[in-house]
């Protein structure tokens, strides 16, 4: 997140309602109003030329407001400027931003994302795909290891989920996509909540409206909710112990998701957050015993997760072949999962297999070329070359 105010690239400037506008039609320009135009490269502060005003700097300047100044109080006119130069401009920022995320760009796509928010800030779909990118942001982020800012992108995605769920009419999949998010946070109470308004509002759809996709979705849902209910993850000792855990307080996690064993010997997801405590505070062997405890336990072998933890354990502890098997493993679920390929690299590079450690730090950057952890273990091992 960036310091510099993007803001500071645009001119405010008074034209006549007759001034010259390089545009592709007549705007109709109301002279009391200053209109944002970007600058060019290379400006300075010396006085716009108007007569050489071109589309592209109206655009630009336009989007720039929309996009970080939602206290204008013109922002209803500078929308209308921006329907009569480009009807169709929703659609096509709309378009961009999803290319953008697709590709990882991530500071294009949130401007924007933050621009097409400021045009139609009630849009619900607008509303419901920010939520989805600040998710995915999040993920990257947690992924190479910024946890600090992707703390800060998922309280924005919940932000924006809590704002798509409130819509009237309600939007199914606003609940549906958020289900997942608060699985992603360990709120199994919420999610179940998420899914289970995502079915009620679905109830009624006949199959073929549906379609395959929705029929997934239906099931998906379902079989979520029954899994919750089955291993009683909306517990508050469930909750608590995740809370703990996940800020740093890992004794308090551990005693409460011990509690939580007693009544619910079983749950595999229980397991797997005792070792992810232990782990934490780098109670190796114990943890490596929880995550195998939660393998056994129906469900555990399905996550890519517990066996790439538990790779990290059986390293600690030297079992470099366990880890390898656990990895291996762990790829058969999950194949361009970038957190177990990085780790083939780190068993390899313990195991004194150089060439093959850059070989899967490489892998990882094809996947994900913005893998830090990666380009950093790859440019080590050039420096000690």
């Amino acid at each position: 997140m960036s310091a510099t105010n993007p803001l500071d690239s645009v001119y405010f400037i008074t034209l006549p309602q007759d001034a010259p506008l390089k545009t592709a039609g007549v705007l109709r320009l109301d002279s009391s109003i200053p209109l944002p135009v970007q600058k060019k490269e290379g400006d300075d502060d010396a006085p716009l030329n108007t007569a050489s005003l071109s589309e592209e700097q109206l655009l630009s300047g336009l989007l720039k407001v929309l996009a970080y100044d939602g206290a204008n109080p013109h922002l209803e006119y500078y929308r209308s400027l921006l329907v009569q130069v480009r009807p169709n401009i929703k659609t096509e920022l709309a378009e961009a931003a999803i290319l953008k995320t697709k590709n990882e760009d991530w500071d294009l796509a949130e401007e924007i994302w933050q621009a097409l928010h400021g045009l139609a800030p009630q849009d619900p779909a607008i509303t419901l795909n920010r939520a989805l990118f600040f998710d995915q942001r999040a993920d990257s982020y947690r992924k190479n290891e910024l946890h600090v800012d992707a703390d800060a992108y998922d309280a924005q995605a919940l932000e924006c989920y809590r704002q798509a769920m409130d819509y009237d009419p309600e939007i199914p999949d606003a609940f549906f996509n958020a289900g997942f998010f608060y699985l992603k946070l360990r709120d199994f109470g919420e999610a179940k909540s998420a899914f289970e308004n995502y079915l009620g509002l679905t109830v009624d759809a006949k199959d073929e409206d549906l379609g395959e996709n929705g029929l997934y979705k239906k099931r998906r849902a379902q079989e979520i909710v029954e899994s919750i209910k089955n291993r009683d993850l909306e517990s508050d000792l469930f909750r608590d112990a995740y809370h703990f855990i996940s800020t740093g307080q890992e004794e308090k996690g551990l005693d409460k998701i011990r509690q939580f064993l007693q009544k619910n010997p079983a749950v595999w997801n229980a397991w797997f957050l005792l070792g992810w405590g232990l782990r934490r505070i780098e109670r190796f062997a114990d943890a490596r015993l929880a995550f195998e405890k939660a393998l056994e336990c129906d469900g555990g072998m399905e996550s890519a997760d517990t066996l790439n933890e538990l790779a990290i354990c059986q390293m600690e502890t030297g079992d470099f072949d366990g880890a390898r098997n656990s990895l291996s493993d762990a790829l058969s679920i999950d194949p361009e999962n970038t957190k177990v390929i990085s780790n083939l690299g780190y068993v390899a590079l313990k195991a004194g297999k150089t060439e093959e450690a850059r070989g899967y730090f490489a892998t990882v950057l094809e996947i994900d070329p913005t893998d830090k952890i990666a380009a950093a273990q790859l440019e080590q091992l050039e420096h000690e070359d």
